[in-house]
């Protein structure tokens, strides 16, 4: 039977319509599929990243730092070290770990690698540990003692102390660093004028922490990165290499002084990314 034309018009436009919806779908199949993975990328949570600091300073060392992972939608803790007690300090830190929801990045300065070390044993959630200028203890090791162990530090001949009262115990033992001292042992490529103002603000930290001994390191479960300031007067540079290492640590070298977060929060920031992208 012939179909009249003007049906038979209507049919081929039809045909021409699925067709054509027909290749649209094929081509946004894909497309898609790429807006579903960035959606999904975007909902996935980044690790929350816990700063420990160490004696002679405060949180504030790692404002630039952090305003670089905020800025890449890192959510950021910085907690106050309290700088009394080897053990008391990583149950604290371990408390602010206990916490936080989902995954965590614990990274440290200083005295706060021997915090961080001992404060992620136990926490699952805790995915990497990143060491800046810091200390990797194993078990029975202090902090006084690796800084020791290896020439090229300055701290000790920088050092005064004072005593504070302990209620119902002998008094305790502050050290600081000599102010006149501070900027060319601790913080020699930052302006004076900055480390004049770090001096008079240090936070001590008492000679019972420094010289507790380390438990069992979470470096030996957790992977870890290491920033190494090759200019440290604080922490020899070889001890930091020994103590990465040992660790099994990924490890970057850069021409700094021991507050590698102060005067190149680039590469702090970065070794922290680093090791968000090698666990997630």
């Amino acid at each position: 039977m012939r179909v009249p034309a003007p049906r038979r018009l209507l049919t081929a436009l039809a045909a021409a319509a699925l067709l054509v919806t027909g290749a649209v779908s094929a081509q946004a199949t894909p497309q898609a599929a790429s807006r579903d993975s960035v959606r999904a990328e975007k909902k996935e949570p980044k690790p929350t990243v816990v700063l420990v600091h160490g004696a002679f300073a405060d949180a504030s060392g790692f404002n630039d730092t952090i305003a670089r992972l905020q800025k890449d939608g890192f959510p950021v803790i910085a907690p106050a070290n309290p700088l009394r007690d080897a053990a008391q300090d990583a149950a604290y830190i371990s408390s602010v770990v206990d916490s936080i929801d989902g995954p965590v990045i614990l990274a440290a300065h200083s005295y706060g690698g021997f915090v961080i070390t001992n404060a992620a044993r136990g926490h699952d959630n805790v995915k990497a540990l990143v060491y800046m200028g810091a200390f990797a203890p194993d078990k029975g090791e202090s902090a006084l003692q690796l800084a020791e162990q290896f020439p090229g530090s300055e701290l000790g001949g920088a050092l005064i102390t004072r005593q504070y009262p302990v209620p119902g115990g002998d008094p305790g033992t502050d050290g600081y660093i000599d102010p006149a001292k501070f900027r060319s042992v601790f913080a020699a490529d930052l302006p004076a004028s900055r480390t004049r103002l770090m001096a008079a603000t240090q936070r001590p930290g008492s000679l019972q922490g420094l010289s507790g001994a380390s438990g069992v390191p979470a470096w030996k479960a957790i992977p870890s990165w290491y920033l190494i300031p090759t200019a440290d007067k604080v922490i020899p540079p070889a001890a930091q290499r020994f103590m990465a290492k040992r660790a099994g640590s990924k490890v970057t070298e850069i021409r700094s002084s021991h507050v590698v977060m102060i005067s190149h929060p680039d590469a702090a920031a970065k070794i922290i990314k680093s090791a968000y992208t090698a666990t997630r």
